[in-house]
């Protein structure tokens, strides 16, 4: 558990010591929810609970939906249709996981882009975040091996198309298609590999899930002021901390049941709004749609993919070094691989010495810009691969790698960051008094 100084679990009852001398289970639990929690975290550490329920209602959900699926080519459109309408209840379960799986990279984003504003890859977190990449990483192959199972048009030739990628890697990448297909083209064997791995990958996903959490529990949180926790004594790190039960677990439940207002006003009114209708039509290998596109989540690194045309000046330079190895296809899988590569090795990229983004002027200004740059490409990515999308997508692209590789680094030289308080408690203290400043009653103010 985390280095901060705290009260542990003591077996009190005979049954209680028989029991945590053999499995001490009751004290993992107990250290796990007490655990000494910096006392000025907001409302962007939310995400972590939203995350964990759409972990339980996807797994959850889709176990359900398994026992009606049919992975076979002839049958999955049907059995899908079944579940529709003769399942009791199985169009709410199947809107449930279908917006479920949306929610679940909805959070997932807001919890990356709050750790990259708040410095929450910064030592001694460095595993930590490698471990929640790992946990998206399996997440992005989960949901796509997810939306091939209904067989309808856009998943039929989406896979076609994803899959085709790895056959431009040179070398290997035909007999890598092959494998990954089971057969020459997308068919009965590509349906039961994908089904199969989208039932096991939640489970892998839970491992990784009990990784990250005793990761950052072992090194404690990182909080917005982007200061560690006193632990020359107990009495100055309860100073700087509170329980996470009762306080944080009531504040993370409030936000829960906000968030979920929303979500099942999506579910109940529009379940379909951010889904697309080429897919309720089973999938014809000799119809191809006019614009194929995936999820919503997957489109701002799909336009990084169909970036780099043949007539791009990098991808030439590359073609010519590389002997015509790697072509406009390769070299896209590259940048797509390479785009979420580079947030893997953000915490040695980023050369500032100071963890929190709230102390970082000229971060701040190009952080800010890196979110706008990830919806423009996520708006490129919908559109079709033509014109004046792909050069927004190319500038857009561009951004992404600079910020990563050129601007961070330079930013710790270059930057003069504003002084970071000196402890949790005087940014509490200074977060509570400009609360009052606004209106805040006096009384409202957590007492010292």
């Amino acid at each position: 558990m985390s280095g901060i100084p705290h009260d542990h679990y003591e077996p009190k009852t005979n049954a209680e010591k028989w029991l945590h001398s053999r499995l001490p289970i009751v004290g993992l639990i107990y250290d796990t929810i007490m655990i000494p929690t910096p006392k000025n975290l907001n409302w962007m550490w939310i995400w972590g609970i939203v995350l964990m329920f759409c972990l339980v209602l996807q797994i959850v959900t889709g176990i359900i939906l398994a026992m009606h699926y049919t992975p076979h080519v002839d049958m999955a459109f049907a059995s899908v249709e079944h579940i529709m309408r003769n399942v009791n209840g199985g169009h709410m379960l199947r809107y449930l996981h279908q917006n479920g799986a949306m929610l679940f990279f909805a959070a997932v984003y807001l919890h990356i882009f709050r750790g990259l504003y708040y410095g929450s890859y910064k030592t001694p977190r460095e595993v930590t975040w490698i471990i929640g990449m790992l946990i998206y990483l399996a997440m992005m192959a989960t949901a796509f091996m997810g939306y091939v199972l209904p067989w309808g048009q856009m998943s039929f030739w989406g896979a076609t198309v994803i899959t085709g990628l790895f056959g431009a890697i040179p070398g290997i990448g035909d007999a890598l298609q092959t494998w990954l297909l089971g057969g020459p083209a997308v068919g009965n064997a590509t349906l039961n590999r994908f089904f199969s791995l989208h039932y096991l990958l939640p489970f892998v996903i839970v491992g990784l899930v009990i990784l990250h959490v005793w990761a950052f529990h072992n090194t404690g949180n990182n909080n917005p002021a982007g200061v560690d926790v006193r632990k020359t004594s107990k009495e100055e790190a309860e100073k700087d901390t509170l329980p996470f039960w009762p306080y944080f677990v009531i504040k993370d439940l409030f936000a829960l049941v906000v968030v979920l207002l929303v979500f099942w006003m999506i579910v109940g009114f529009m379940p379909n709004f951010l889904g697309h209708a080429d897919n309720y039509i089973e999938a014809n290998p000799l119809v191809t749609p006019s614009h194929i596109v995936p999820e919503w989540y997957f489109l701002p690194f799909y336009a990084i993919l169909r970036a780099f045309t043949s007539d791009v000046w990098v991808v030439i330079a590359a073609n010519w070094i590389s002997f015509g190895i790697i072509d406009a296809t390769f070299f896209g899988v590259l940048a797509m691989f390479g785009s979420i590569f580079v947030m893997v090795l953000v915490p040695w990229l980023d050369t500032s010495s100071v963890r929190s983004g709230r102390f970082r002027p000229m971060f701040k200004w190009y952080f800010w810009l890196l979110i706008v740059d990830f919806f423009v490409l996520m708006w490129a990515g919908a559109m079709p691969a033509e014109g004046i999308y792909t050069t927004i997508a190319l500038i857009g692209t561009a951004y992404w790698f600079g910020y990563f590789l050129v601007i961070l680094p330079l930013l710790g030289v270059l930057e003069k960051p504003t002084a970071p308080p000196a402890t949790i408690e005087e940014d509490f203290k200074a977060t509570t008094r400009k609360s009052a400043g606004k209106g805040v009653a006096p009384e409202q103010i957590p007492a010292e």
